[in-house]
């Protein structure tokens, strides 16, 4: 059995750890309250220019190389996107495991799958299972920005472009709520305009007879890639607002077992001082009996 000592030391240590959790926990929340403002304000304007990509193709029956739609891609590149810290529950494993399940199922029945990784985390993963990545991206723990996306979206349509690939495939996190952080697989090339028709706030589409300059074919090219850099922002904003709150509600987790545990071995603590004070007087009490005697 442990002595005094040994658990009051233990009741320290825990109660170290305690303050170490909550102050993680309220750095993630103040973190997780601004990429949660960013991906709400985002989400509407990645809707509405994938809208307008769409009436204008539609409009115009335009063709172009990031709107092919292929029934069989063969060749698909795989982005995988985590965060480089842990202490975030299981918001790494799950992408981790699925990514690594899609990959072993699909491997040999494509003429190629890349990985293309994004994160510390799903490297070290991958590397551990000697599974080789064709590019990866670190340090995502800093606050990302517009043009960091614009710099990881370049990299990865250049493949699609050059026609190393039919298909770009992301799976990330997808951030519900604090507590929800749905797992998503989504493709994000070629773009998908099937279901995608942008209506004004009358209802009405743009009108065929719609003159523009310049001409819509290269307007849909400059708003083509534009899409794709903002999906890929979109996403990374995705994964980082669902990494603070994963790692917040971790850390609340976390001070609440610390609590319980302070609470658990302080009443440890006070039994066995308790029985030892008891000991003590009756040792007393014995040795002035056995005096008198």
């Amino acid at each position: 059995m442990a002595s005094l000592k040994d658990i009051k030391l233990r009741i320290g240590s825990v109660k170290n750890t305690q303050q170490i959790t909550k102050a993680m926990k309220m750095v993630s929340a103040a973190k997780l309250n601004r990429a949660q403002n960013n991906i709400t304000n985002l989400r509407p304007y990645a809707m509405g220019l994938l809208g307008v990509i769409a009436d204008v193709a539609k409009t115009n029956r335009i063709e172009h190389p990031l709107l092919e739609q292929k029934t069989n891609p063969r060749n698909v590149l795989l982005v995988v996107v985590t965060s480089d810290r842990g202490l975030c529950a299981g918001f790494n494993s799950n992408i981790n495991k699925y990514a690594e399940n899609y990959y072993k199922e699909n491997v040999s029945q494509l003429d190629k799958l890349d990985l293309f990784v994004i994160g510390r985390r799903a490297l070290d993963h991958f590397n551990r299972r000697e599974i080789k990545s064709v590019d990866h991206i670190l340090n995502m723990a800093k606050d990302i920005s517009y043009d960091m996306a614009a710099e990881v979206a370049d990299k990865i349509i250049k493949g699609f472009l050059a026609g190393d690939y039919d298909e770009i495939r992301f799976i990330y996190n997808e951030f519900q709520s604090v507590l929800v952080q749905e797992r998503t697989s989504e493709t994000i090339l070629p773009v998908d305009l099937q279901n995608s028709v942008f209506k004004s706030d009358d209802g009405n589409k743009f009108s065929e007879d719609l003159i523009f300059e310049p001409k819509p074919e290269d307007i849909i090219e400059v708003l083509l890639k534009k899409h794709f850099t903002v999906q890929v922002y979109r996403i990374l904003s995705e994964s980082i607002a669902a990494e603070h709150a994963a790692r917040m509600t971790a850390m609340d987790s976390a001070t609440n077992n610390a609590k319980d545990m302070i609470s658990n071995l302080t009443l440890t603590y006070n039994k066995l001082r308790q029985a030892a004070i008891t000991t003590e007087l009756t040792e007393i009490c014995s040795g002035a009996e056995a005096l008198k005697g």
